[in-house]
């Protein structure tokens, strides 16, 4: 066919059958999707929420050209677009009833669908946050390095995790959607998260990562209580070969990433679409 067109695949399997190649050509711009897809395709399609994920595939001249996902209540990602193919996915979305309170995207793609959704439903939009992708280069430990060691979280460390989760969750201003038990559980049962420990045994600093897909895995997230922050704690317990999400807002994180050996890939931006509609 000539014409692109948005396919609806019925679940996270069709959908990496249709885009999980195309996913997988650019695997660090699409980092979050090819992470939240593992995630759907291994543990089940309530794993972020109880709604069920919806998906979209752009296909034009037998090619897939772009792709998009939501788990509800979260926000919908989309990969880069061109203004012709924005304005065509909000026209798709709209017409299929489709209730998106928000989209995530590289920045330029993020900006082309929120002026495409305000041209078709005359909602304005709001800027809701603003980030930097990062790919690990050669990594610098601090120095001087914090004494102490980094080790795995385990079940006895469930309620101070499902804590830091919630304070992370506060601190970048997110909504908190998922369970915090929830989440400490599945973090300890993959084995996904650190903890950075004093010589007394103490933590005082958490970095989860996602599970390896296409060969990376991406730092997410990274903690440390206010009261321990500037310590170089959280810069100790960084990982190899790995991506991260950074907020603008906070040039503290920011430089401590690339002061360890980070370095920018793209800008990132999520856009409230019900925006002035709220307030």
């Amino acid at each position: 066919m000539d014409a692109s067109t948005w396919l609806r695949p019925a679940d996270v399997h069709a959908f990496l059958d249709r885009a999980g190649g195309f996913l997988r050509s650019r695997p660090a711009l699409h980092t979050v999707a090819l992470t939240v897809t593992e995630g759907l395709r291994v543990r089940g399609s309530k794993v972020y929420g109880d709604e069920a994920p919806v998906f979209g595939v752009l296909e034009g001249g037998g090619v897939v050209r772009a792709a998009y996902f939501r788990t509800p209540p979260y926000p919908l990602v989309v990969t880069p677009l061109t203004a012709e193919e924005a304005r065509s996915l909000v026209g798709h979305l709209v017409d299929i009833g489709d209730d998106v309170a928000g989209v995530n995207a590289e920045s330029g793609t993020a900006g082309l669908v929120a002026e495409a959704w305000r041209g078709r439903t005359g909602v304005e939009p709001r800027l809701h946050e603003r980030t930097r992708l990062y790919r690990l280069g050669e990594l610098r430990r601090p120095e001087p390095l914090p004494e102490g060691r980094v080790r795995v979280a385990g079940e006895g460390d469930r309620e101070l995790l499902a804590r830091w989760y919630v304070e992370f969750v506060r601190d970048i201003g997110g909504g908190g959607h998922r369970d915090p038990g929830v989440w400490a559980d599945t973090h300890i049962a993959d084995g996904l998260i650190g903890l950075w420990e004093t010589p007394d045994g103490a933590p005082v600093s958490m970095a989860g990562t996602t599970a390896k897909v296409a060969g990376q895995i991406r730092v997410a997230p990274v903690y440390t209580p206010a009261e321990l922050r500037g310590r170089g704690y959280a810069g100790a317990a960084g990982a190899d070969e790995v991506l991260l999400f950074a907020d603008l807002a906070n040039p503290t994180s920011n430089g401590l990433y690339q002061r360890v050996g980070y370095r920018p890939v793209t800008d990132f931006a999520v856009y409230d679409l019900a925006g002035a509609a709220d307030g």
